[in-house]
C-alpha cells in the first residue's frame, strides 16, 4: 500500500466525525481553543443557575488560560435559599437541536483542576423533559491538572426512571450541586472515549 493510500484508507476517516475533531479512539467535544466559548460541536456554553427557579446562586462561565492550557472556568456561589442550590455550565450537543449519538464510546474524559469540591457531569436526553431530571456522576476537581474518565454506566438517573440512552444525548453540564460552597471548577478538554 502506498503513503498516499494509507492516509485515505486508514488516517483521514480518524477526522470526519460529525464536524467534531476525532482523535485515534476519541471524540472531541471541547477544547476550549475558541474564546467565545463555542465547541467542537459548534454549540455555545452558557451559564445557568437556581435563580431559574426562584433561587439565588450566582453564576460565572468564563474562557480563561492557565498554566499555558485554554479552559473554561466554572465559578460562584452556590446557596440554597428559596430551594436553589446550583450553578452550571451547559451545552447543547447538537447546534440544530437535534440529539448526538455517543453509543460508539463508553464515556466521557475530562481534563479538571478546581478547588477541591465535588463537582458533577449531568447528562439530558429527551426523556428528561423536567428541569431537575437528568444522569449524574460525580468527581473531585483537585488543586492539579488530573484526567477522569466517567464511563457511561456511572450515570445515575436522577428523578427519571428511564435508563440513559447514549444514542440520544441531548446536553451536558458541568454543574456544582446540592450544598452551600464556592464553586471554582477548571475543564481544559472533554471527549467523548471509546
Amino acid at each position: 500500500m502506498t503513503m498516499l493510500a494509507y492516509i485515505f484508507c486508514v488516517a483521514l476517516p480518524l477526522f470526519m466525525v460529525s464536524g467534531a475533531e476525532a482523535v485515534s479512539d476519541t471524540m472531541l467535544i471541547d477544547d476550549f481553543s475558541d474564546e467565545r466559548l463555542v465547541s467542537a460541536l459548534g454549540t455555545e456554553w452558557r451559564g445557568v443557575s437556581d435563580r431559574v427557579m426562584g433561587g439565588v446562586s450566582d453564576v460565572r462561565v468564563e474562557h480563561d488560560v492557565s498554566d499555558g492550557q485554554a479552559l473554561i472556568r466554572l465559578r460562584g456561589d452556590v446557596r440554597l435559599e428559596n430551594n436553589g442550590g446550583f450553578v452550571q455550565a451547559a451545552l447543547d450537543l447538537n447546534a440544530s437541536g437535534d440529539v448526538l449519538d455517543a453509543s460508539a464510546y463508553r464515556g466521557l474524559r475530562i481534563v479538571v483542576r478546581g478547588n477541591g469540591q465535588q463537582y458533577s457531569l449531568h447528562l439530558r436526553t429527551p426523556d428528561a423533559t423536567r428541569p431537575w431530571q437528568s444522569y449524574r456522576a460525580h468527581f473531585t476537581a483537585g488543586a492539579r491538572w488530573q484526567t477522569i474518565d466517567l464511563p457511561f454506566d456511572a450515570f445515575a438517573p436522577h428523578r427519571l426512571d428511564s435508563p440513559l440512552d447514549t444514542q440520544r444525548l441531548k446536553r451536558l453540564g458541568l454543574v456544582a450541586i446540592g450544598r452551600a460552597f464556592s464553586a471554582d471548577l477548571k475543564v481544559s478538554s472533554i471527549r467523548l472515549y471509546e
